[in-house]
């Protein structure tokens, strides 16, 4: 790819740029296409002053040296055509064929959405346009995968000609080129696209940073390509002393691109100098046991960091690459060696591209993570949520574990129990109720590690776990468990607006159900669980109906059926009947913010969460319930420190009395021991109501309180 973008760089007129293309492919359809280009874009000129038409001719030949065929070469003459000049989709029809249209066609739609005035980078817009380009461009391409490596090849043109750009402009363009382009790069497994493209984004995003480390290496040069050389020299006469010929092997040798070494710097917190594998060599055989020959002698000379070796032979990757990673000590200095065959060097230079490039059966690249994100964007209407789930699907490292039958999953680094089962299947996440990693019983959440072997026990019930969206590491996990969750939660509300209703009228619930469907409310009903506004609105819509009964004193009956607001420190009742107190049953415990449901017996309302088990079966009970919400201003929140005896259950009598208080528990830090014989313990609460004066003495009367303060004023005592 190198020797490419030298020559890419140098073209500086027409003429030029089709000599460089013919290089690679010469047909009347492409001469044809060529021409056409030419008298559409005549008159034209970029903003570096150079005739238009060179761009899109020097990006059919990134195309055309990816292996792209015809049709994907006069696409990429023509990708500017439809925007940029009077051509529409039926004269590329009409001109070429409806193939070459249809790839045109998808250009156009990612540049119509791209073609927005740039965001400034300083601007709180940048995350939401960059996701919006982000979610539109995969859709618009997905039919046909063959758009992305055209625009990638454009992308990575206009990025090697960006220096023609004002440098809010050069930084627009690169964050976006970093945030969406380099990751399906990558995940399409193209890696010489990808680290150009991440090294060009790279030296506009934060030019500091890459100066420093293009300093390092140019300072270092010298040092690091004798280091290099020597050790390639080593291993090149190790294998031809073991019985391999010079014919059956080659060795290249490269230094990390500039943009890893700056992620590896700043994930560990290290200088450049401490980084294992900034020297690398590349070992490529004729053979996968070649493979294993050449790693064999490497091991027997050199010493391995066993802590660094990965086999993506045996396991490949998602999107196909191959390749042995090992790392070794070479008289003090740390060299990674990565050993692939010829065609899996293809592979993992030319990704999905190579499926085209070099016609190798063996080639098939995986694509459902492209069907994974457009099924999921069904269910999505929050953009940034599309974007983390996008985010995480594109551009993560992988670990490869295994099923009990030996099938491989691949998941990201930090994934969880949980994201395997939803990985084998969504049920099999929903229904998940215990799993066993390597034969030990372990929670859901558990962490996995590569080569981890899992099983998964199910339930006969679904399980929600609607707190546990944000542990899970996978999109797919993350959003089958919000999607589940909101039609759970629509599904309880329309049980809870019913119960609601049947208590509000006192009447049985078909004769409700009739009523609603008569006034065209059943539809919409669950509302009434959540809007207190509309609770009102539909009560007054069905009082009629009541009335409308033979009663003595019928004007006494109007007032019935109005709905009162009642306030209770943190929660709100909307009812027509007076309730007196609220209570937090011992079952579930819900947190300000959690889906709450009320039940009422007496003049006594108990909340529960509505995902709570008890709450269940008291509603299939047709238990009365009333419509409750949390207030809208948050309880004052206070800091407490206490000091407890360090014997064992000091804590948990502790937490029981704060229970009793009705203190709702936000957070709680251990702090250093006094001489052995105390604990101390930092905590932030809340109060059921405002009496602060009241909850101090009470922990007086039983603890040792060192501080009782208001978060919301240190002063306020």
């Amino acid at each position: 790819m190198e020797a490419i973008i030298e020559q890419l760089k140098s073209c500086k007129d027409v003429d030029c740029s089709i000599v460089l293309l013919n290089s690679y492919i010469d047909t009347p359809a492409v001469t044809k296409a060529i021409e056409f280009t030419l008298k559409k874009h005549e008159g034209q000129l970029r903003k570096s002053g150079e005739a238009y038409a060179i761009h899109p001719i020097l990006v059919s030949t990134i195309v055309a040296h990816l292996g792209g065929d015809e049709d994907m070469v006069v696409a990429g003459l023509l990708h500017d055509v439809v925007e940029d000049t009077c051509c529409n989709i039926e004269d590329v029809t009409k001109e070429f064929n409806p193939e070459v249209a249809t790839l045109v066609e998808g250009l156009t739609k990612i540049m119509e959405i791209r073609d927005v005035e740039l965001v400034p980078s300083t601007s709180n817009e940048k995350l939401i346009s960059s996701a919006l380009t982000f979610r539109k461009m995969l859709l618009a391409s997905i039919s046909d995968v063959r758009v992305l490596v055209i625009k990638l090849c454009d992308r990575l043109h206009n990025m090697l000609t960006l220096s023609a750009l004002a440098p809010a402009k050069q930084k627009r363009i690169s964050e976006e080129t970093m945030v969406v382009y380099a990751p399906i790069a990558h995940r399409l497994g193209i890696s010489s696209i990808k680290n150009y493209l991440e090294d060009l984004s790279f030296c506009y995003i934060l030019p500091g940073e890459y100066k420093k480390i293009d300093d390092y290496i140019n300072d270092h040069k010298q040092q690091l390509q004798l280091r290099l050389n020597h050790f390639i020299s080593k291993t090149k006469n190790l294998m031809l002393k073991d019985g391999f010929s010079e014919n059956d092997f080659e060795i290249e040798k490269r230094v990390k691109h500039y943009y890893s070494i700056y992620l590896k710097m700043q994930r560990k917190g290290i200088s450049i100098e401490e980084i294992l594998d900034l020297l690398a060599i590349r070992i490529i055989v004729q053979k996968p046991i070649d493979c294993y020959r050449a790693l064999g002698i490497i091991h027997q000379n050199f010493n391995p960091l066993i802590s660094r070796f990965k086999d993506y032979i045996a396991i490949p990757k998602e999107n196909g690459y191959q390749t042995i990673h090992t790392t070794v000590f070479d008289n003090k200095y740390i060299i990674e060696s990565q050993i692939r065959t010829f065609d899996m060097h293809k592979t993992a230079e030319y990704g999905v591209a190579a499926h085209w490039k070099y016609k190798s059966g063996g080639l098939n690249p995986k694509l459902e993570w492209l069907n994974d994100l457009k099924s999921q964007n069904d269910e999505i209407e929050n953009i940034e949520e599309f974007y983390e789930i996008a985010k995480d699907n594109l551009y993560s490292e992988d670990i490869a574990v295994f099923s009990p039958k030996g099938d491989i999953f691949t998941l990201p680094r930090g994934a969880t129990v949980l994201d395997f089962a939803y990985e084998v299947h969504t049920e099999v996440g929903i229904y998940a109720k215990e799993a066993f990693v390597n034969k030990q019983k372990v929670p859901l959440l558990t962490e996995l590690k590569n080569g981890d072997i899992i099983r998964i026990i199910t339930s006969g019930e679904p399980k929600y776990r609607c707190s546990w969206v944000n542990s899970v590491k996978t999109g797919k996990a993350r959003n089958a468990i919000a999607s589940n969750c909101r039609a759970k939660i629509k599904e309880i509300n329309h049980k809870i607006a019913i119960d609601i209703l049947v208590s509000v009228f006192n009447v049985r619930e078909q004769k409700l159900l009739r009523w609603l469907k008569k006034e065209n409310l059943d539809a919409k009903v669950y509302k009434t669980a959540i809007d207190s506004i509309y609770l009102q609105d539909v009560v007054n819509a069905l009082k009629k109906y009541p009335m409308s009964d033979k009663v003595l004193f019928p004007l006494l009956k109007i007032d019935r059926y109005k709905i009162k607001k009642q306030k209770f420190d943190n929660i709100v009742i909307y009812s027509h009947q007076n309730i007196s107190n609220v209570l937090f049953d011992y079952c579930c415990h819900p947190k300000r913010g959690d889906d709450i449901l009320g039940f009422k017996k007496g003049n006594d309302v108990t909340v529960h969460h509505k995902f709570c088990e008890r709450a269940a079966t008291l509603m299939e009970q047709k238990e009365q319930m009333v419509f409750v919400k949390w207030t809208k201003e948050a309880p004052d929140r206070f800091k407490l420190i206490v000091s407890l005896e360090n014997k064992r259950g000091s804590l948990a009598t502790f937490l029981q009395y704060l229970a009793k208080m009705q203190v709702n528990l936000i957070t709680i830090e251990l702090g250093k021991s006094e001489e052995g014989h105390a604990d101390y313990f930092e905590m932030i609460i809340e109060l059921p109501d405002k009496d602060m004066n009241s909850a101090r003495d009470k922990l007086k009367s039983r603890y040792r309180v060192i501080e009782f303060v208001s978060v919301n004023d240190v002063y306020k005592k």
